[in-house]
């Protein structure tokens, strides 16, 4: 198959629309559903996002793809019992078993909210325990290299049989140029086809030089996330997985921020005080997400106010007050961060220090590094100057 016809574009009045190759057959196969333009763009970014995980670390990864960034991506490491409760997976069996499963609960876990309707890509050949985790979120597909029978089937069950079930070729090897079109003039340039791993962690910049295994599996999830995220971008890591991305932000320190309080309402629902909400068994796996959300985040509604409370609880919980998340959010420390670009300035270290950051990875070249070199010795952090942009749009 050269070419396959989509329904549409990004919207429905942008037709004709359509994926092919000019050499060579496309080198995925549709095994269930109508992928749509946006659902490929995923597709695609999410895939080379998952292949080069594994391919740096040697681990089965996962990630989980909405409007062309990642949500979160990970890598097939255990999760504690804690983390099983707050990803709403501890009713899983076999879930330590399969470490492709154990991905995908934490990159669908850490930021459920931005995953719902999400586009999946894995490593590895899908297996049941990871299909039976996709089969009850809501989703609007997965991409990969292959899939058990037992897990075809139950993915195509879902959605009424309409859910995008996309097996791509492991082997494939895209062309060195790529090429995309803008107001009908063409784009052209070297795919970024630049290797991300330990030894690109190797010109710590900073007085404490005592780079972990753990620590730089860490940087290298951060770094090969942003390296598919919209830009600007930075990315929060810990225990093998991203737990905040900020994507296509104007300014780095947004960027921060966006990315560290993303981080920080995945630290705070592993608290006992979110564990232990007493949700009505009635309330959807979705409302129980927002619902936390507006619990920590204290959004648009109160959601322990009179009058709400009995909407989502069998009894009127206790507030999650600022000076307990406070509390236990100073308690946190071993985060990683990473930049697609330079730290300008040092109020990026000081955001990210008050989200328990560590170790940071950048490209260095501001002509304020030391500034913020300067910041990170003050915090004894470790950071490395990576010489490599990552800009992705």
């Amino acid at each position: 198959m050269k070419e396959l016809e989509l329904k549409y574009g990004c919207n429905p009045n942008q037709k004709p629309s359509r994926i092919f190759m000019e050499n060579g057959e496309l080198p995925i196969e549709i095994l269930c559903g109508r992928p749509g333009y946006i659902n490929f763009l995923d597709a695609f970014n999410a895939w080379q996002l998952v292949k080069e995980l594994k391919e740096a670390l040697g681990m089965p990864a996962a990630t989980s793809f909405k409007h062309v960034s990642p949500t979160s991506a990970a890598v097939g490491l255990p999760l504690s019992d804690t983390l099983k409760k707050a990803c709403f997976v501890d009713d899983i069996e076999g879930l330590d078993e399969s470490p492709l499963a154990c991905a995908y609960a934490r990159a669908r876990g850490t930021d459920r909210m931005c995953s719902f309707g999400d586009f999946i890509a894995l490593s590895d050949v899908c297996d049941v325990t990871t299909a039976k985790l996709i089969q009850r979120e809501i989703s609007d597909g997965v991409i990969a290299p292959g899939y058990e029978p037992e897990a075809l089937e139950i993915l195509k069950s879902k959605r009424k049989g309409n859910y995008n079930v996309i097996a791509i070729d492991p082997n494939y090897v895209p062309e060195e140029t790529e090429r995309k079109q803008v107001y009908g003039i063409t784009f052209e340039q070297g795919r970024n086809n630049f290797k991300i791993d330990r030894e690109l962690l190797s010109n710590i910049v900073t007085e404490n030089k005592a780079l972990s295994d753990e620590a730089a599996r860490d940087l290298i999830v951060a770094l090969i996330t942003l390296k598919y995220t919209q830009s600007n971008s930075v990315c929060y890591a810990v225990d093998g997985q991203a737990i905040g991305v900020g994507a296509g932000q104007q300014s780095r320190i947004h960027c921060t921020r966006l990315a560290g309080g993303k981080a920080d309402t995945w630290h705070l629902r592993q608290h006992e005080k979110v564990l232990n909400l007493p949700f009505l068994p009635t309330l959807g796996r979705a409302d129980r997400d927002n619902v936390i959300d507006g619990y920590i985040n204290q959004n648009e509604e109160d959601v322990c106010a009179d009058g709400n409370w009995q909407k989502y609880f069998s009894e009127q919980p206790a507030p999650f007050t600022m000076d307990e998340q406070k509390a236990y959010l100073s308690t946190i420390t071993g985060v990683a961060l990473g930049s697609d670009a330079f730290f300008p300035f040092d109020d990026n270290i000081e955001r990210a220090k008050r989200s328990g950051v560590s170790y940071i990875a950048e490209p260095g070249g501001s002509i304020r590094d030391d500034i913020v070199i300067d910041c990170c010795n003050k915090y004894k952090m470790i950071m490395s100057f990576t010489g490599m942009r990552l800009f992705h749009h």
